[in-house]
């Protein structure tokens, strides 16, 4: 069991050690507790992108089909701009129809870092 430190709740422990394993390359999925605020629709596309398997990209597209909305593109693109849990809800596995990056809240930059990352982690593994 986590120890406290600096007045956390365990929790919040729980959630920056399975980041820091994430980061480390020794984590591939989280189990921390989620409570997202937003509409079903919102929390559909959220808890979908949680599915998306580690190391791997799938398009916006592919998503609205996955949750049964294929003519939803554009409100899945909007539902994964508003998700506040960029890493644990993985959006950065997210592209355009083109194989593109695409917008990502904190930057593409970062996005393509996640992607390489995970990329990285995964051929090691192998």
């Amino acid at each position: 069991m986590l120890e406290q430190e600096d007045n956390c709740l365990d929790p919040l422990l729980v959630c920056r050690q399975q980041l820091d394993e994430y980061f480390s390359g020794n984590r591939q999925s989280f189990s921390v507790p989620l409570w997202m605020k937003g509409t079903d629709f919102q929390k559909m596309v959220w808890h979908t992108l949680t599915t998306i398997p580690y190391a791997h990209k799938i398009t916006y597209t592919e998503l609205a089909a996955l949750i049964g909305k294929e003519n939803a593109v554009r409100a899945v693109g909007n539902a994964n701009g508003k998700n506040r849990l960029n890493i644990i809800v993985p959006c950065h596995r997210m592209i355009g129809a083109n194989g593109s990056l695409t917008g990502y809240s904190g930057g593409l930059w970062r996005k393509e870092w996640l992607l390489a990352h995970e990329q990285r982690s995964q051929n090691k593994e192998e």
